[in-house]
This record gives C-alpha cells, structure tokens and sequence, in this order.
C-alpha cells in the first residue's frame, strides 16, 4: 500500500475532458509511494443547507474518501473566468456542514487545461481563495496554466515530450509539499 494516498479532484464531467487526460497522465510522474483516486463527483446533489442533517450516499462516500487521503490534487477547467460549478458543488457537499469540513489540512495542489493561451489562470485563482478559506494548504510555486495543444499528450495519453520536464518538475514540488504538510 502507497504511504501517500492522493484524492483527485477534476472538475469536468466531459468524458474526454483534457483536464481528466492530465489527471490520468500527471500521476504517472509522481514516485511509487504515491497513489492516486480519481473521486466522482458527477452524481453529487446541489448543495442545500436543509441537507446538512442527512446527507445523501454520494456526499457521504466523498467526505469520507477525502478524509482517507492524505492530500488532495485540483484539475480544474475555467468556465467564464471560474472554476465549473460541478467542482464548486463537490466542495461545498465536503466542507459542511460547518464546522465539519472534510478538507481542513490536506494539502493540495492544482491545475488545469485549457485551449486559452493563459490556461486556467483564472479558474485556479478562484479555487486557491476558496481553499485558502477552507484551511488547505495549497503549493503555490511553481504554477501550472497548461494550454492544451498538439503534443501535449502522446499517442499513449503520457505527458509529450514538450512538457515532461515542466510538468515533471511540478510533480517534485507537489510530491515534496504533500510530504511537508502531510498529517
């Protein structure tokens, strides 16, 4: 068993979304004592306060699979300048009700893709205020705004050779902050 058990985050339900390609392809970076699971977050509810008391299957089984990680890893798109609301309903089902947060203290890290030429700067700017907000801490350096474009992956769905040693030295970082801030 992995020492570091990584949940993932994507914030697309396209079937082939590039930032579900980065999420299968970037764990390939990362060392043998890291493993990763993609959670679902397709079939959460709308967040509704009335909720709080019993909370549905779907939301329970989430709170729970982010409490079993010991750190957390955000690909996100950017939907008009923000973060989808798909990805925003998963956080808001994980971090109530108050008090009973299940991302306190797991540190994160976060990317995205995109066809833009700035990527998901935006996007991720939103997700790190709402983070910062909900105690987890988040690498800051160095940051990844990926525009999707030939080469990115290979024919195998690997990061391309144009980005392995960008996207490989990101994995280090991470890898070393998640060891850091690990509890």
């Amino acid at each position: 068993m992995s020492k570091y058990q990584i949940a993932v985050i994507v914030g697309s339900l396209r079937k082939d979304s590039f930032n579900h390609q980065m999420a299968n392809a970037i764990v390939k970076l990362a060392p043998s004592d890291f493993s990763f699971k993609q959670l679902q977050i397709s079939d959460l509810p709308l967040y509704n306060q009335d909720d709080d008391a019993n909370p549905s299957s779907s939301v329970k089984r989430l709170k729970a699979e982010i409490l079993a990680s010991q750190g957390l890893l955000f690909l996100t798109p950017e939907y008009n300048r923000s973060i989808p609301g798909v990805l925003k309903n998963a956080i808001d089902q994980a971090s109530r009700p108050y008090g009973q947060s299940a991302w306190a203290g797991k540190p994160a890290g976060v990317l995205g893709v995109s066809i833009g030429a700035v990527g998901t700067a935006m996007a991720q700017q939103h997700l790190r205020n709402i983070l910062a907000y909900l105690d987890v801490p988040t690498l800051g350096q160095p940051e990844a705004f990926i525009q999707a474009k030939e080469g990115l992956f290979d024919q195998d769905g690997n990061i391309g050779a144009g980005s392995q040693k960008f996207l490989q030295a990101w994995m280090d970082q991470y890898v070393a902050w998640v060891k850091k801030h690990a509890t």
